[in-house]
């Protein structure tokens, strides 16, 4: 079932969670746990991250440096599919133009379909640590805006190979991402929000959020995109704070403000164990607040971590 359906057919807002797929060499044992964990609160789609490949380097016995290209978590078709089968809940794997050619694209939108998956979260993706911006991949696309048209085409049976004939149409529910404090590289809100108008008019379905941690941020970022005429669902994702040291690096990363009170909390706090309990309460009232508010859907980044997704879930719905 589609994203866009499960939201238009719900008179409530629905649950769903992000998984990040499984390390290299590990196996999906820590990600079906956090699924049985929240199953009972009835999730209505699972999102699954792609990740691309990354420059590494390793120093040698000799003290060179070489360097290496790795991908850490691969899988991410593979585990979409177990997990569709296995639990009969829709996912939703990203795709990325960081790291991928518009071919190999269009190839896992195709394996997708096989597998029964018909929707996809289209994301630009982050650069290369090594890169001081985002380069795009030869042949591959540069922004999202970009990506949402190719996955649109592929709905019209338009494949990058103008004389196949029999064309079947891959009919793909498509998410974007919005950031309600602003996209880091953006130089302005007004910029960003004509990008993110740019995705919902070329095919976009509905906006995920990035994270935040006050809830007036949500508010006033969904009141401009209905100015700007942007009418599709959007969803407010919510991350529960699970370590002290995210007060500083969650704002460095993803460039994010922290409330004055939620800081003065973590603040305090001796340990991550505390910083857990106070990240797990503030998720907590930010939840309660939203679906009082009646969102449409409550998207939570657990990153694995499923024992205080369990206990915000088990507060809110």
């Amino acid at each position: 079932m589609k994203v866009i359906d499960i939201i238009n057919n719900s008179d409530k807002t629905v649950f769903s969670f992000e998984l990040l797929p499984p390390l290299k060499g590990n196996d999906a044992g820590n990600i079906y746990r956090t699924i049985e964990s929240l199953i009972e609160f009835d999730p209505k789609y699972i999102n699954i991250t792609t990740h691309r490949d990354e420059m590494v380097f390793k120093e040698l016995s000799d003290g060179t440096i070489e360097k290496r290209i790795v991908r850490k978590r691969p899988g991410t078709v593979a585990i979409a599919a177990a997990i569709q089968h296995k639990y009969g809940i829709p996912v939703v794997p990203h795709i990325l133009c960081g790291g991928f050619s518009k071919s190999e694209t269009e190839h896992v939108l195709i394996d997708l379909n096989f597998m029964g998956i018909s929707n996809v979260l289209a994301l630009r993706g982050d650069g290369l640590k090594t890169d001081n911006m985002f380069r795009p991949n030869p042949d591959g696309h540069a922004n999202a805006n970009q990506l949402v048209e190719q996955i649109v085409n592929l709905r019209k049976g338009i494949y990058l190979e103008p004389d196949l004939k029999n064309n079947a149409p891959l009919d793909f529910c498509i998410g974007v991402a919005g950031y309600p404090e602003k996209h880091f590289e953006c130089p302005n809100f007004d910029t960003d929000m004509m990008f993110l108008k740019r995705k919902v008019d070329s095919g976009a379905d509905y906006i995920v959020t990035q994270m935040f941690f006050n809830n007036e941020v949500y508010y006033n970022f969904v009141d401009k995109c209905r100015a700007a005429g942007i009418s599709v669902p959007i969803i407010p994702g919510i991350k529960p704070i699970n370590l002290k040291n995210q007060l500083t690096v969650l704002p460095k990363i993803f460039s994010i403000d922290l409330p004055q009170e939620l800081t003065t909390e973590l603040n305090k706090c001796k340990d991550d164990q505390e910083a857990k309990v106070v990240g797990t309460e503030w998720a907590i009232y930010q939840s309660k607040d939203l679906v009082a508010h009646n969102v449409p859907s409550l998207h939570m980044y657990t990153y694995g971590v499923s024992d205080n997704a369990r206990k915000i879930v088990k507060a809110v719905f």
